[in-house]
Order: C-alpha cells, then sequence, then structure tokens
C-alpha cells in the first residue's frame, strides 16, 4: 500500500466502516480512539492524511488540529462532526482544517474528499482546476513553484498549509484579477461554503503573516474594500 492514513475517532463503528473503504481503494488505515494518542501519531507516524473527528476524548479535535497545523502544515486534515451549527464549521475551517463532514454522511463522499485532497497534496490538481507541473510564477521578490509546491520569498522558504498555498496560487494565476470571497472559497475549497466568506479572512490574515514584510500593509495580497482581495501586479512593485 503506497498511502497509508491515519483516522482519529472514538466511534468505533464509524472508524470500522471507513477503514473498510479505505482499504478497498489501496490505502492502509492507521486508527486512534482519542486526541491525545492520534495527535502523537499525526506528528510522529508517516501518514498522507488525517480524519479528524472533532468530538474526543483527552483532546478535541480542535485543539489536535491547531496543534498538528503547527508542526505538519501541509498534511491534509478532514474533519469529522455530528455538530452541523455554523460556529463548529467555521472554526473547524478557520484552525486548519482543510474540509469538513457533518455526520451522518455518505460513504461516496467521503471518498470523493479524500481523493480530492489527496491530489491537491500531491499537487496534481490545483486549486483552479489546472493541472499542476505548470511551473514558477514570480512576483517581485515572491517566487511560487507548482511543481514542488513551494514558496519563497527573498530567497527563504515560506511553510504554508495546503489552502495557503492554493490560495497564493490562485492569486498569482489571477495578477490583479479581484476575487471575491466566495470566489475564493468555491475555488479553493472546492465546492460552496456559502455563508463562510469570513473564514477567507482568517487563511488571508495568516497567509499575509508569513509573505509580507508588513502584513498590515501588504504587497502581493491587497484587499479590495466591499469586495474582495486581489495580487499585486508587476507594475505596481516596479513603480
Amino acid at each position: 500500500m503506497d498511502k497509508r492514513l491515519l483516522i482519529i475517532e472514538d466511534d468505533p463503528e464509524i472508524a470500522d466502516l471507513v477503514e473498510l473503504h479505505v482499504r478497498d481503494l489501496g490505502y492502509g488505515l492507521a486508527r486512534a480512539a482519542d486526541g491525545e494518542t492520534g495527535l502523537r501519531m499525526a506528528l510522529e507516524e508517516d501518514v498522507a492524511l488525517v480524519i479528524l473527528d472533532l468530538m474526543l476524548p483527552r483532546l478535541d479535535g480542535l485543539e489536535a488540529c491547531k496543534r498538528l497545523r503547527s508542526h505538519k502544515p501541509l498534511l491534509p486534515v478532514l474533519m469529522l462532526s455530528a455538530k452541523a451549527e455554523e460556529f463548529d464549521k467555521v472554526l473547524g475551517l478557520e484552525i486548519g482544517a482543510d474540509d469538513y463532514l457533518t455526520k451522518p454522511f455518505s460513504i461516496r463522499e467521503l471518498i470523493a474528499r479524500i481523493k480530492a485532497l489527496l491530489r491537491r497534496a500531491e499537487g496534481g490538481v490545483d486549486s483552479a482546476g489546472e493541472t499542476a507541473g505548470q511551473g514558477t510564477i514570480t512576483l517581485g521578490g515572491l517566487t511560487l513553484d507548482r511543481e514542488r509546491r513551494r514558496v519563497t520569498v527573498d530567497g527563504r522558504d515560506m511553510e504554508l498549509t495546503v489552502k495557503e498555498f492554493d490560495l497564493l496560487a490562485l492569486f498569482l494565476a489571477n495578477p490583479g484579477k479581484p476575487l471575491t470571497r466566495e470566489q475564493l472559497l468555491n475555488q479553493v475549497w472546492g465546492y460552496s461554503f456559502t455563508g463562510y466568506e469570513h473564514t477567507v479572512n482568517t487563511h488571508i490574515n495568516r497567509l499575509r503573516a508569513k509573505i509580507e514584510a508588513d502584513p498590515a500593509h501588504p504587497t502581493y495580497i491587497r484587499t479590495v474594500w466591499g469586495y474582495g482581495y486581489r495580487s499585486a501586479e508587476r507594475e505596481e512593485l516596479a513603480s
């Protein structure tokens, strides 16, 4: 088996069901029934994706995701929850979950989300739906390599999460074009998260904190007041 996934879920029936279908896809699956054990496994073991329940004993999913993000920002995280409230979905996405499914969910939907996250993590298809590996984009001192999913600023490597990279790639593929928060959600997350447009603000702020010399006065990702965001154009950086 080429890939090994990790599910952190305290309901053994759900874990059994997910394991059955994940193994049918040819992936291995490691399991943990509490947040502390799952976080340790995610940090110490070689896994390609984490399926993370929100309500867990010993350490809840939100805190586990937050800690995981600080150590492995590129590891895809699919969050599961029995809660459907907007607060939980927004918070899960804002702390770094790459996707979110509410229980009960269909196995077909779960498998589709897993495949999409793995493709993005491998650079197979980027957030704009284009084939990755189409070269390098440079804007001022910022360089984005799609094939290697690598970003440098003034020669320094930036460690971006999957979503931060996808957002930046989308901006740089559309230089100067204003994009609404809804457009960014639809294209980067892959489908509509209508009602959660402010989640974009959190990701943009984190992205700016990494790539901008002065995040309060951004050079590369600019706010279009009353509309959304856009990337700077080369002419603006040259002036």
